[in-house]
């Protein structure tokens, strides 16, 4: 697979407005690498909800025990702490061959339980064991797996595609654990065990083709920092980006306060509240997973639309007063009415939470900005017992109303603290105008955008030539730093794709008087992140300038 296979699908101009049905898919329209991700993702998502459900059903049929049920699904849950280590590893190593070690890893551990069920030798440790070893190759590869989705798509076509993602996650999470189910009934739990690890062999057998592609972002980078580096420097560049922060303080509120809920009360709900049966609880979860999935192909269908922000914040709003009205329900028939709008707005959450962290983090921090997400929905579980705690002194209904009211305060809270949330659009709005017309009179050349970078940064980043050539002369300092701890130099060549005229924009810089032995917030030198990325024109002119 060549270069011109790759990222540069997201690039190529369409000749005519696609309709509804077409622009829905129009991500995986053309794009095979991201056809092949995304059919590799449906796979593993499904080998995941599948033997997570027959895992837990084999702990409970051992040990007759919630609690032990419980700590095996801590376990699982666990590896979720490691994000900010597993970030750094996307932003450091190629992402494809990340994903690859992670669904062979996945595969080993499931077979390894599969085998030891099917000799029926299958002690309670070993299952929880084998649910962290399946939460470490589900939970830290996330990372890896949504930044290598952004650069398959590009920016623009972000949104569509991780709605896309969103979808088949849906799907899964309703098809894997009834397809679980019925499989526990009809072949046995080993033999379950087995079809789940056929499919992360499907989904191992189509990454394969990506091993050789050359992603914008491209591996590495990083070489000559250590991995605490990175993680601390992925701190410090998030911590510095107020809507990076908005973005993920959302996504803590809802794992603090809703997820709980949805995770641990909803058979409670269908029995107590509804006088519902298992089927019933079944109909429930169809009609939230049906609710998300409409909401995913809404999503998708609107594209690079703007106004993404206000959609996120409206949407996960709206969730929350849909969470109050269900706990407020005792009927069943408006319950599977309320459950079908939670699931809809929440798909706005899900989808655009980790579209927005991406779209306002530079792609050099992409994998440990996910990474601190991953950690962030890693409180759940505590959540979940203090929520718990909770529950048992003033009822599961009460529980679920304040945590919804509570969610809707803080995001309330959010948005007048950071009202730029709300403003966040389109792709071409996320990051720092083209400016290739010039320098206009009496414009502040000096002025800095919310990563307090000056104009001839993202001109540096984008190839714009022209622009380049001028903004030293009107006065733009070419060695300002960023809150990134990055120069126009670092932009040019760790967002920039090697080309003719990125070497003439190093060319220029230098030229200028930019200084070529500025080292990154990891302490990376610029002539490493060339080298690393095979750009040797800018090695070159590197050299010559030292």
């Amino acid at each position: 697979m060549t270069e011109g296979d790759t990222p540069a699908v997201a690039r190529q101009a369409a000749p005519a407005r696609p309709s509804a049905a077409t622009a829905t898919f129009s991500s995986l329209r053309g794009n095979r690498p991201f056809q092949l991700l995304w059919a590799s993702n449906l796979f593993f998502f499904g080998g995941v909800w599948t033997q997570t459900l027959v895992l837990g059903w084999l702990a409970f049929e051992l040990t007759g025990s919630e609690l032990l049920v419980a700590v095996y699904t801590a376990a699982r849950l666990a590896p979720l702490l490691l994000g900010p280590v597993a970030g750094a590893l996307a932003d450091r190593y190629d992402r494809v061959r990340l994903l690859l070690v992670a669904c062979t890893w996945a595969t080993g551990a499931v077979a390894v339980v599969a085998a030891l069920a099917t000799a029926d030798l299958l002690p309670y440790g070993a299952i929880v064991l084998g649910g962290f070893a399946i939460g470490i190759a589900q939970s830290p590869s996330q990372p890896a797996r949504m930044s290598l989705v952004l650069d398959l798509v590009g920016r623009e076509n972000l949104s569509n595609a991780n709605a896309l993602n969103s979808m088949a996650l849906n799907m899964t999470q309703v098809i894997g654990p009834a397809l679980g189910g019925g499989m526990i009934a009809a072949i046995g739990a080993p033999a379950a065990l087995w079809v789940s690890t056929a499919w992360y062999v499907a989904s191992l057998l189509l990454l394969l083709p990506l091993r050789r592609l050359r992603t914008r972002t491209g591996p590495g980078g990083h070489a000559s920092a250590s991995v605490l580096a990175m993680v601390a420097g992925g701190f410090r560049a998030v911590a510095g980006n107020r809507l990076a922060v908005g973005v993920l303080l959302v996504t803590l509120a809802a794992n603090v306060f809703l997820w709980p809920v949805y995770q641990s009360f909803m058979p409670v709900f269908a029995a107590e509240s509804f006088g519902l049966d298992a089927a019933g609880l079944g109909a429930l979860l169809t009609c939230a997973g049906v609710g998300g999935l409409v909401g995913s192909l809404v999503i998708a269908a609107l594209g690079d639309f703007r106004f993404k922000g206000a959609l996120f914040v409206l949407g996960t709003t709206v969730w929350g007063l849909a969470w109050a009205a269900f706990s407020l329900t005792a009927a069943p028939a408006p319950a599977f009415v309320l459950m079908a709008v939670i699931g809809l707005a929440g798909a706005a959450f899900g989808v655009l939470q980790t579209t927005l962290l991406l779209m306002v983090t530079d792609p050099g921090v992409h994998g440990r900005a996910l990474g601190l997400q991953e950690l962030v929905i890693g409180v759940m579980p505590a959540a979940t017992l203090v929520i718990g705690v909770v529950a048992e002194h003033v009822g599961v209904p009460r529980t679920a109303l304040g945590a919804s009211l509570a969610l809707v305060v803080c995001l309330v809270v959010l948005v007048v603290a950071v009202p730029a949330l709300l403003r966040i659009g389109r792709a071409d709005d996320a990051g720092a105008r083209d400016t290739t017309s010039g320098t206009p009179s009496g414009a502040d050349v000096t002025s800095t955008n919310r990563d307090s970078g000056t104009a001839l940064i993202p001109a540096s980043e984008h190839g714009h030539v022209s622009t380049v050539r001028i903004l030293p002369d009107a006065g733009v300092p070419v060695d300002h730093v960023n809150r990134l701890s990055w120069t126009a130099l670092h932009e040019a060549i760790v967002l920039g794709d090697g080309s003719a005229d990125q070497v003439e924009v190093v060319r220029l810089l230098l030229d200028a008087g930019a200084d070529p032995t500025i080292r990154d917030g990891d302490g990376v030198l610029l002539r490493d992140l060339a080298a690393s990325r095979g750009y040797d024109a800018i090695v070159a002119e590197l050299d010559r300038a030292r």
